[in-house]
């Protein structure tokens, strides 16, 4: 299967405390699970119908492994601290 890039798009950010505390076990979480950061932040510019909100790309080696990280007790621990702090879209495309 062909690699994937995953977007994560905060909607909205209810509890910056928690957020942070997820973001502190997230990133190891995935690393560990073989994701690549590619970007992370609020958008240098927007165009159309975008919105400046914080987004996350990531590349993994295909979907499967994508979702054996989600799915994995690192990450689920890192979602259990998130608890509602953050509405977030997360997104799964095939990489060119």
């Amino acid at each position: 299967m062909a690699k994937v890039i995953q977007l994560v798009i905060y909607k909205e950010i209810r509890d910056p405390q928690k957020l942070a505390s997820y973001a502190a076990l997230a990133g190891p979480a995935m690393i560990a699970s073989g994701a690549r950061f590619l970007a992370r932040g609020v958008p240098l510019a927007v165009k159309e119908a975008g919105e400046a909100l914080r987004t996350v790309v990531i590349e993994w080696d295909s979907l499967d492994v994508a979702e054996i990280g989600y799915n994995s007790a690192a990450y689920q621990e890192a979602l259990r601290a998130l608890d509602g702090g953050a509405i977030r879209e997360i997104r799964y495309i095939e990489a060119v």
